[in-house]
Formats: structure tokens, C-alpha cells, sequence
């Protein structure tokens, strides 16, 4: 009776390792969360606003800019009036002056509207990214839950065995007590008992970690209560990889993020190699502006004075200066600060080009990089595509594995369960021994062991083919 409840214990606090949730998470909850809120995601999401704002900016580009500007300056001495252009002696000015230039670039070799295309497929393919690491969480999340799943059901597999040792020991301990076993046929079974108590704690030790695993990859806090939903999955079919490798890998070619991502990042190279190709052609731009200014020493005519005679020149017999008519002279006063803005704006248009000749070999320089940077784009597309095949091949070759192993287990099981009852009814009236009866059980425990195993393995690599084959993970 007491190992019986000893057993019974250890089967509730097994179950309370995943029942003491307040709720469970099935898988599809599982990766809801991580697409919501794992960190890497919401990392690859920003990088696509950061290439926003690049294409945005860069399709701005295209229009022309507008600066405004402003100078003030004090000087003394000798200085030149930057209104009149005089020099002036021992004076001080305070001046100002006011603003606005623009220029447009007309052509400069297609590198503008080249950098909008580069940047719409850097954009693009900071989208397909983003779907990568989503894929690689979602199948982390599946193996993670399956791996609880796997741990769940070795765990029940390891509780059941011993309680069934458990029975034994208590009918051992019945027929030494009466003088038909020997002692030793109880020792066997009690170390073998207590083997199995070992069994249990690495069990209940591996869901433990499984869980936690899973936490860690979802970000859920340690102390946070969590279980999973179990499912009920069928046993592998008898002929599940209907579809080859190679036919998975076709669809999985025009799918897959990581395709169309390095697919895109070549194409965004070829367009830096225009870019580059594009400083060599001539630029050609347009500009204008704008401006006024004001100093404090400039005046204006306010009045006119008296008619005067002015002299024009002096004769050569007498040197008496000669008299012109009478002109009346100019009376200079204050010029405010806003008259002069006004009346001293300036405007002007202009067209500039620019021809390179020779600027330190920078433009053959770029040229030669963006052809490499072309060549690198173009082996990183071949090595995605060689490591998306090598990953597909290997999924179905585990399927395969993983099937024919279970095939094979599941037939030795159902012989080992058979001799395990046989030897069983055998050791209760004593026709065997402890030794081989506990021989008899452990290979029983083995089996079931693989045999969950390749059950386990087989259902996550045929949901890795499904989701090459564009099928969403579920359970």
C-alpha cells in the first residue's frame, strides 16, 4: 500500500507539471504570442520603418530644395557696405543680410530615380525578412511543443512501468513473508524499483526543462504559470511523403522569404552598380535665389536743395572753372531697416554643369565594388536556395527514417508486450527470475521509449515539409 501511494503521488505531481496553469496554450496560441511579442520580430519590423524612411527620403529627393539664410555683421575701420559696395574710413556699420536659394538636379546620370528603385527593393526585401525570422520562431515553437508533448507521454510511459514494479514488489514481499520466494528475489526487484525512481525524476526533469524552453522562446516570465494543450495526434500513416524532395523544394523555391529575399537583394545590387555607373555621366542642375540686405550708414534722398550752379570743368587760358546750369543738390536722410529691404532684393537664375574628368579614381573604385557587391548578391542567392534544398532533403530523409523506425517499433512492441505478459505470469509463480524479469520489463520500457520517439521525430519533420509546401503549423 505505501508504494502504491508513493506511485500515485509521483503520477500527480507529473500531471501537476503541466496542469497547474490557469490555462493551457495550444500551439497556434503559442505562436500568436510570439508573432505579438518576440523580440527579434519586432527588431526585423523597425528595420523595415528605417528602409521607409530611406525610399521616402530618397523619392524626395526628386524635388527641388528651398534654404533660407541669414548674416548679421558689425564692423569697423576701414570696412566695406555690402549695400553700396563703398569702403568707408573710421566708421562703424551694422549690417544685414537676408535669403533664399533653391536648385533642383535635372540629370545626373539616372543615380536618383536608380537609388528610389534600389531603395523599393531594399524595402521589399526587409518585408520577406521579417517573414524569415517569423518562420524560424514558429518552428522553433512547434519543436519546442512537441518536445513537451514527446516528454509528457515518456513520463506517463515511465509512471505506468513503475507502478507495475510497484505491484510486484508488494506481491514479492508476500511470498517472502510466507517463505516461498527468497530474499534476494526482493532485493532485485527493490533495486529495480528504485532504478525507476531515477527514470521518473530525469523524466519529470526533462518536461520540466521542455517547459521552460518553451517559455524562454515565447518570453514569458519564468514564475508565470504555463502548460500546454495536448492533442490527440494519430499514428504516421503508411505512405505520408506521397510528394518527393525535389517537388517539395520547387514550391518551396517560390515561397520561401529567404528566396525571395537574397532574389531581391540582387536585384537591389544590380541597381547599385547603375548608381555607381551613374557618376561618370555629366550632372546637370538648376538654381535660384534670392536676397536683401540693410546697413545702418546707408541714407536715401529725402529732399532737394536750392538750384546750384556745379561746376563741369576749368578753361585752359584762366583757369576759372566753367559753370554748368543750375542743378539742384540731393539732401541725404535715414533709410529704415524695411525700405531697404525692399529696395535692395536681388534675384537671379541659373543653370549648371558639371563634367567629370578625373576625381581620384573614386567612380572606378565604386564601379568595382558594386560589380563585387553584384557577384557576392548572386552567390548568396545560390548558397540560400543550395541550403533550402539540403534542409528539405534532410527533412524527408528523417521522415522516412523516422517512419520506418516506427513501423519496425511498432511491430517489435506488440511481440514485447506479448513476452513481457508471458514472462510476467512466469516470474508470479516463480517459473523465472527476478533478473530476467526485470531484463524482460526494461526492454518493454525501451521500446515504448523509441517507439515514441519516432512517432515524435516523424510529426515534426512532415510539419517542416508541409510548411515548405506553403501549409500553415498547426496540430
Amino acid at each position: 500500500m505505501i508504494r502504491k501511494a508513493l506511485t500515485l503521488s509521483i503520477m500527480l505531481f507529473g500531471v501537476a507539471i503541466t496542469g497547474m496553469a490557469q490555462e493551457a496554450w495550444s500551439l497556434e496560441n503559442c505562436i500568436q504570442y510570439a508573432m505579438e511579442n518576440n523580440i527579434q520580430i519586432k527588431q526585423s519590423v523597425l528595420n523595415t520603418e528605417y528602409n521607409e524612411n530611406l525610399l521616402k527620403q530618397s523619392k524626395l529627393g526628386q524635388i527641388p530644395n528651398l534654404n533660407a539664410s541669414s548674416n548679421y555683421s558689425f564692423s569697423w575701420g576701414r570696412a566695406l557696405d555690402q549695400t553700396t559696395y563703398q569702403f568707408t574710413d573710421d566708421q562703424q556699420i551694422h549690417s544685414l543680410s537676408m535669403g533664399f536659394s533653391s536648385s533642383v538636379n535635372l540629370f545626373s546620370g539616372l543615380r536618383v530615380r536608380n537609388t528610389i528603385l534600389q531603395n523599393e527593393l531594399n524595402l521589399m526585401a526587409s518585408y520577406e525578412d521579417v517573414e524569415k525570422i517569423k518562420n524560424d520562431i514558429s518552428l522553433n515553437i512547434a519543436a519546442a511543443y512537441l518536445s513537451i508533448m514527446f516528454n509528457q507521454e515518456l513520463l506517463a510511459v515511465t509512471v505506468s512501468q513503475m507502478e507495475i514494479t510497484g505491484q510486484q514488489v508488494e506481491r514479492t514481499q508476500k511470498m517472502v513473508d510466507a517463505g516461498k520466494l527468497a530474499r534476494w528475489n526482493l532485493l532485485e526487484l527493490d533495486a529495480q524499483y528504485a532504478s525507476e525512481e531515477l527514470n521518473l525524476v530525469n523524466a519529470e526533469n526533462q518536461l520540466s526543462i521542455s517547459l521552460l524552453n518553451l517559455q524562454q522562446i515565447l518570453a514569458l516570465p519564468i514564475d508565470t504559470a504555463f502548460g500546454i494543450d495536448i492533442p490527440d495526434l494519430a499514428d504516421p500513416d503508411e505512405n505520408p511523403l506521397a510528394i518527393s524532395a525535389l517537388e517539395v523544394y520547387r514550391i518551396a523555391e517560390l515561397e520561401m522569404p529567404q528566396i525571395k529575399s537574397a532574389e531581391l537583394a540582387k536585384e537591389s545590387s544590380e541597381k547599385g552598380l547603375k548608381i555607381a555607373k551613374g557618376g561618370r555621366s555629366p550632372q546637370l542642375y538648376l538654381s535660384a535665389n534670392y536676397n536683401s540686405g540693410y546697413s545702418d550708414i546707408r541714407e536715401q534722398v529725402v529732399e532737394l536743395g536750392d538750384p546750384q550752379q556745379i561746376p563741369i570743368g576749368i578753361t585752359q587760358n584762366s583757369g576759372d572753372p566753367v559753370l554748368s546750369y543750375p542743378q539742384q543738390i540731393p539732401v541725404y536722410g535715414a533709410y529704415p531697416f524695411f525700405e531697404q529691404m525692399r529696395d535692395n532684393t536681388s534675384a537671379g537664375v541659373g543653370l549648371g554643369l558639371s563634367i567629370p574628368i578625373f576625381n581620384g579614381w573614386q567612380v572606378n573604385g565604386s564601379i568595382a565594388n558594386a560589380r563585387i557587391a553584384l557577384e557576392n548578391s548572386n552567390l548568396e542567392l545560390q548558397n540560400k536556395k543550395l541550403t533550402l534544398y539540403a534542409s528539405i532533403q534532410q527533412a524527408y530523409a528523417d521522415a522516412l527514417a523516422a517512419l520506418k523506425k516506427f513501423n519496425a517499433t511498432e511491430r517489435a512492441l506488440i511481440s514485447m508486450e506479448e513476452s513481457f505478459k508471458y514472462t510476467e505470469k512466469k516470474f508470479e509463480v516463480g517459473l523465472v527470475n527476478t533478473v530476467d524479469y526485470n531484463m524482460s520489463k526494461n526492454q518493454l520500457t525501451a521500446t515504448q521509449s523509441d517507439l515514441l520517439q519516432a512517432k515524435y521525430d516523424f510529426i515534426f519533420r512532415i510539419k517542416i515539409l508541409n510548411f515548405y509546401k506553403g501549409d500553415p503549423i498547426t496540430l
